[in-house]
């Protein structure tokens, strides 16, 4: 009975700490955006193992391991004690006193370990693709959290320095691994998925916005930087330059992927709009527009991988 307690606690906090619900509408969507031109295109056991193999991947390194790694050093700056935790300010396990923040810092760097190793085992024995695309997943979570990097204590740095490369190449990661060359709407679709994600991750640290102004170092987001600089409403403007960039890629898709154009054209309208409106000051009025734009990445990511 004692044992099927524990694993039912482990189950539970394992659950929450993937956040589920950002790894689907962020790295899933990624996924299953370039991933469903090829169906039909390559053989189904091996378009069903890719897939697989892919969004087991997602789970592992944008599911657990950052989220690992983020909760212990969010803790140690004091900003998770801090947030309003609705959708932000971490998994709570660490506040709720489910597990101790040792013991997350531990499972994270050892992750984080193993991980590099079988990156390099993988280079080493001819497995090259999935070697660098794993090494760019550790990439990713260990210098966005950890020292001597931990960019996503910076402006921009957390952006483009981690998260971007890792939900581009993810992104990318099918047709690479399936194809001998990648085509030109992977590339788009890689693209605009990972500014979406990005964008809306920026709505997700609005809330924490005084949480991480106080932590100690300080979590000087992009969210926490153009509001400190231009003032409080200038909160979403990082937001709103991401979902910009995204929108500006209609150009790239031109008149070859006119209804891949039009969708992501209303989609990034959409969302802007939905960002211009909301309450800065009210975080579950933050939240729930984030909810609205979590669908939408993930109504953009399918509709892109239909219209190639």
């Amino acid at each position: 009975m004692m044992i099927t307690n524990q694993a039912r606690c482990v189950l539970k906090n394992g659950i929450v700490l993937l956040r589920w619900i950002a790894v689907v509408s962020s790295s899933v969507a990624a996924i299953i955006s370039t991933m469903l031109p090829l169906y039909g295109e390559i053989p189904g056991g091996s378009w069903g193992g890719l897939f697989l193999l892919l969004l087991c991947s997602a789970f592992l390194i944008h599911g657990v391991l950052t989220h690992l790694l983020n909760d212990y050093t969010d803790h140690l700056s004091g900003t998770d004690a801090h947030s309003p935790a609705i959708l932000s300010g971490g998994s709570r396990l660490i506040q709720t006193g489910e597990v101790p923040a040792e013991t997350i810092g531990r499972m994270g760097k050892g992750l984080a370990a193993g991980l590099a190793l079988l990156s390099a085992a993988l280079l080493v024995t001819g497995f090259v693709r999935l070697g660098v695309l794993l090494a760019i997943g550790v990439w990713a979570a260990v210098s966005y959290s950890l020292r001597p990097l931990r960019t996503s204590y910076y402006p921009v740095a957390g952006e483009w320095i981690s998260t971007f490369p890792s939900l581009f190449f993810l992104g990318l990661a099918g047709p690479w691994l399936a194809l001998e060359t990648v085509p030109e709407w992977a590339l788009q679709n890689a693209l605009v998925n990972a500014l979406i994600c990005i964008a809306w991750v920026m709505v997700h640290h609005i809330p924490d916005l005084n949480a991480d102004a106080r932590a100690v170092p300080k979590k000087v987001t992009s969210v926490v930087w153009a509001s400190e600089t231009f003032g409080l409403p200038f909160a979403r403007l990082p937001a709103l330059l991401y979902y910009g960039l995204a929108g500006a890629c209609v150009f790239w898709l031109g008149l070859e992927r006119l209804p891949a154009a039009i969708g992501l054209a209303a989609s990034a309208a959409a969302a802007m709009f939905l960002i211009m409106k909301m309450n800065l000051e009210d975080p579950e009025e933050v939240s729930s527009v984030e909810k609205w734009l979590l669908l939408l990445a993930m109504s953009t990511a399918v509709w892109l991988g239909i219209f190639v």
